[in-house]
């Protein structure tokens, strides 16, 4: 599996030339493209890696799976569901929603960054600060790496040129969707896509929602089945933004994408993946990350189709 890895590494990194890092955050534009890695952790806790796997960069909208699956724990389904819609909107991740009818929780799912900013009020916490520390206290477990942390300087350029989040913010407090301080909650969200991560830790994460809340290796449960599904199932139909159909038809996986190279993806029943790699398409994915996963489907089969 090892040389398989590496071989698929190096035949995808050249492409990655033909996609831009993020620069509408400053700091994410410093990222180098030219690097790829990738790291598979299956269900009995064995791992395989190769490239640049152990590079740590920012979750961003891979954060996401993780809002809601702590959302779940803290609401229920039934709630979460009255309160974040689930359909994919057919739109860029970060498109403001607006129309001249009333906009409503049902217009909007917790993988696109309105939605998502709407989520992060509703897990459980006296405020912004400490919903942040129950979130990134989740993660760390999820990932079982106690030393994530929020990588300050990113976090300080999204909160200096997030306009358009702010937009969205508003939006949703103009609709009576949002009812605390727009600044307050923004910090929890800029915080949230700044938590650093490896490959590893992704593949840890996307184990879990694979084995449907199972930890690897032990089968010790970390959260409920049922949450694992839900949250399975709104990364098949949204996890890479508007380009989610294509994906679920060259890959055939349920996965979460960030604007930093990041690809989260969940093979149930089998494995999770990690993979980095900065430069991205036109949609806001990684190029050649999901060139490389759709080559690593084919040849392992993964499709859950």
């Amino acid at each position: 599996m090892k040389a398989l890895l590496e071989q698929l590494v190096e035949e995808n990194r050249p492409f990655a030339r033909q996609g831009r890092v993020a620069d509408y955050i400053p700091e994410l534009s410093k990222a180098d493209p030219r690097e790829l890695g990738i790291c598979l952790l299956s269900q009995d806790g064995e791992e395989q890696a190769a490239g640049d796997f152990q590079r740590v960069f920012t979750m961003q909208s891979i954060v996401k799976p993780i809002l809601l699956l702590l959302a779940l724990l803290d609401n229920g389904e039934e709630a979460v569901r009255a309160q974040i819609g689930v359909e994919a909107t057919g739109k860029p991740f970060d498109a403001i929603n607006d129309a001249e009818q009333e906009l409503l929780s049902e217009h909007l799912n917790p993988m696109v960054n309105m939605g998502a900013i709407l989520l992060s009020t509703r897990i459980r916490g006296e405020n912004s600060a400490e919903r942040f520390r129950r979130l990134l206290d989740f993660t760390r477990q999820l990932a079982d790496n106690p030393d994530l942390a929020v990588i300050q300087a990113v976090y300080e350029s999204e909160k200096k040129n997030g306009s358009r989040n702010r937009a969205m913010a508003y939006l949703l407090k103009s609709h009576g969707l949002l009812c605390e301080e727009v600044e307050d909650v923004l910090d929890c969200y800029f915080q949230a896509c700044s938590i650093g991560v490896s490959c590893r830790d992704l593949a840890r994460i996307g184990c879990l929602f694979a084995s449907h809340g199972r930890a690897p290796g032990s089968g010790k449960p970390v959260f409920p089945e049922r949450y694992a599904r839900y949250v399975n199932a709104i990364l098949m139909t949204c996890g890479m933004y508007d380009g989610s159909g294509d994906f679920a038809v060259k890959v055939g996986l349920p996965a979460k994408s960030g604007v930093g190279g990041g690809i989260m993806a969940v093979c149930p029943g089998r494995m999770g993946i990690g993979i980095y790699s900065p430069a991205l398409d036109v949609k806001g994915n990684s190029l050649a990350g999901i060139r490389l996963l759709e080559q690593l489907s084919h040849r392992l089969g993964l499709s859950v189709f």
